[in-house]
């Protein structure tokens, strides 16, 4: 497999020459017959009670300690949205926030055009789960499918979960806008939804992987060469140093640290990359044992 990193730069118009360019940095795997791109959604701010909101404020204050990280100052979590091409599929896996979630998230239709990427030519979009930053940006400013052209694919499980109206009363008031979200937005595409299982290849060289736990259905993907984790792996810091901790971020932490610890030991034995949503650096890079726990090394 080959990696490499390069910047992708947006040209201001014409008559808008003095204004600042945004910039997009793309972590490329090549290899197996596909290229892989992680391109920049931009970023979540998350209040640290986010994360740590679940331990005792005493260890939740070494544990940010420890890692550089701020009671007073928001976690900024990048978004990193992965586009595998192969001869005959343009597939995206999650589609960003949209516009309708965080300010400094929905960036991707941007980062798609500088790729020279058109929404239309995408043929297929693989969902992780149903999270707002992974799923709101299936519709755009007018509610329309973004990607029109699209096979849309998500695991039954998680699919079900979003869309029945008894997850309203049992997913706690804090996020029960995540899923006002979602419903609306998969109940628009519900007619194009394909529906995956554990181990099922909802296109040639993607195999699906059942990782329960920060959301009941979420779907890890084992590209070969890459094994693209979605949130499961949540973060560059805390994830991989203390893996078996139970982190608020996820909806079932006990089952959701037990699915991390095992994907970890799992990728720094066999060397596998692994792709995160939220990792540093562009989401791509590999596990490495360190100490008592593991580090991310990125691309």
């Amino acid at each position: 497999m080959r990696l490499t990193r390069r910047r992708l730069l947006t040209a201001a118009a014409a008559a808008a020459m003095a204004l600042p360019r945004r910039a997009w940095t793309a972590t490329t795997l090549e290899g197996g017959g596909m290229r892989l791109d992680t391109l920049s959604d931009g970023r979540l701010e998350l209040p640290p009670s986010f994360l740590f909101g679940t331990l005792p404020e005493a260890e939740a204050a070494e544990v940010m300690a420890r890692h550089g990280l701020s009671p007073d100052a928001p976690l900024i979590a990048p978004c990193n949205v992965t586009l595998l091409r192969s001869e005959d599929r343009t597939a995206l896996f999650d589609v960003g926030a949209g516009p309708d979630f965080q300010p400094t998230a929905g960036e991707l239709p941007a980062a798609l055009d500088a790729l020279g990427v058109a929404p239309e030519k995408i043929t297929d979009v693989i969902f992780t789960h149903g999270h707002p930053d992974h799923l709101w940006g299936l519709l755009d400013e007018f509610d329309e499918p973004l990607f029109p052209e699209a096979a849309l694919w998500m695991g039954g499980t998680e699919f079900d979960y979003w869309t029945d109206p008894a997850t309203a009363g049992s997913i706690g008031e804090a996020r029960l806008a995540f899923y006002a979200g979602a419903s609306r937005r998969l109940e628009a595409v519900a007619d194009r939804m394909r529906r995956i299982a554990d181990g099922d290849v909802p296109l040639p060289g993607v195999t699906a992987r059942l990782t329960p736990g920060h959301t009941p259905g979420h779907m890890a993907f084992d590209l070969g060469q890459a094994l693209l984790v979605g949130d499961c792996i949540g973060n560059g810091h805390v994830a991989f140093s203390d893996p078996a901790m139970a982190l608020g971020s996820d909806q079932a932490p006990q089952e959701a640290a037990e699915t991390r610890a095992k994907l970890m030991a799992e990728l720094a034995a066999s060397g596998q990359a692994l792709i995160g949503f939220h990792l540093p650096e562009g989401g791509i890079g590999t596990v490495r044992t360190e100490g008592q726990g593991y580090r991310f090394a990125p691309a």
